[in-house]
Order: structure tokens, then sequence, then C-alpha cells
């Protein structure tokens, strides 16, 4: 998915609707947001920080000094590491780093939901909507995380949902 249309939908999960203009610029396609009041915004990340801001939902940058280093952390992993990935060899290796990471947390932050949950959600669809059931048990803690943030309110919008197969029936021997 094109980032422009990544920001068009963090736009009205924020609840924001006043109708931005993004275009893309260069080779890579990044996305530029004209303001009405001032210069051109560039880059996924900056724009996407500027309108949290403009939404007044600053708590999605994280709440701590440490939770909003996490936060860009995230941020940045999504644009240097997500953003290029081009062999299903590069997919696994990145979902298997990730699956690791998210062994013992909720969010990539731990325990809140912030803008790098969303905005890892919008760039890993393309990869996981495409993974069998087989891959999706194998990355368990990702598709358990992914499962959780596309449920969460307002974020999947016209996305397709990604199916998760909950329970394994066994059958009885006896």
């Amino acid at each position: 998915m094109a980032a422009a249309a990544e920001l068009k939908l963090l736009e009205k999960s924020l609840g924001l609707s006043r109708g931005n203009k993004y275009s893309a610029q260069g080779e890579r396609q990044i996305p530029v947001l004209q303001t009405n009041n001032g210069p051109s915004l560039t880059g996924l990340t900056t724009i996407a920080t500027h309108l949290v801001k403009e939404a007044n939902k600053e708590y999605l940058l994280g709440s701590t000094a440490e939770e909003k280093a996490t936060v860009q952390q995230w941020l940045e992993y999504r644009v240097t590491r997500v953003d290029r990935q081009s062999s299903k060899e590069d997919i696994h290796t990145l979902l298997k780093d990730l699956n690791l990471y998210l062994e013992d947390k909720v969010y990539l932050t731990g325990y809140n939901f912030t803008l790098a949950d969303i905005l890892l959600y919008y760039g890993l669809h393309r990869f996981i909507v495409d993974l069998t059931v087989q891959e999706k048990e194998k990355y368990l803690n990702v598709s358990r995380w992914f499962c959780h943030i596309q449920h969460y309110p307002g974020v999947r919008q016209h996305l397709s949902s990604v199916v998760f197969i909950k329970n394994r029936l066994y059958t009885n021997s006896h």
C-alpha cells in the first residue's frame, strides 16, 4: 500500500477530516503533505507524527521518555526494514525477529497502544494477508499482535480482515 494511502487511513483513524493533500516524490515515492499554514512535510513518520499531534492524541507517541524513544525506534524500523523488504526470505526473517520480540508484549512498546503499532500494522498487512495458516502458526506472537491491532477501533478501515484460526481441533481417538 502506498504511504499516502496509509496516511489517509491514519487520518481517518485519528478522527481527522481535514482533507489533507498528499503527493509522493522521488523514485521511492516518499509521501509529502502540503499543510495549510506552513511548509510541506516529507516522510511517512514525520507526517504521521504531525497528524497525531494535530488530532490531540499525543499519547499515541508514548507517555514516558523511554516509551517515546521506543515508538520512534519502531517508526524508524518500519521505514528502514519493513518498507524495504522484497524477497519472501527477507519477509520471513523480519517476521521471525518480530515474533521473538513480541513474545512477552501486547503492543510494540509493551502495554500501551501507540502510533508504532498502527504504522507497523499498515506496513505488514500486505505480507500477513498472504501467509498460509501454517506460517501464521509459526509466527504466533506476530499473529496474536496483528489480530489484536486489526480489531482495534478505527485501525483496519477498508483493509481486508486477516483470518486467524484461534482453536485447534483434535480428534479423540478413543
